[in-house]
């Protein structure tokens, strides 16, 4: 069976896989599973930048990028449910997240 892109999932349906990927995280972290948990946390964080609007994230604004504390993500452009820009502590170089680990500044 052809598994739904998040895009086409409805609110229940991506509050249901965020639910089943989080609990498939928590057991790989248990079991000492990195990699396998990186890449789980990464597609929850997918799967929720699909419940928030993009319009809520601002292009040249500063954003705290969340589980990252004290680095935080300047928007050159967003794409799809993507803010693409850099990293204020890094190397300059464009890079897209998720929207869903960018926090506003309080």
């Amino acid at each position: 069976m052809q598994q739904k892109r998040y895009s086409e999932m409805s609110e229940y349906e991506l509050k249901q896989e965020i639910a089943k990927l989080n609990e498939k995280a928590r057991k790989a972290e248990q079991m000492g599973m990195v990699n396998e948990f990186a890449v789980l946390e990464r597609k929850a964080a997918m799967a929720k930048s699909y419940l928030l609007n993009p319009e809520d994230f601002k292009q040249g604004e500063i954003y705290q990028i969340e589980g990252d504390p004290g680095a935080y993500f300047k928007i050159n452009y967003l794409n799809g449910v993507f803010a693409w820009g850099y990293r204020l502590s890094g190397t300059g170089k464009e890079e897209a997240l998720p929207i869903s680990m960018l926090k506003k500044l309080e």
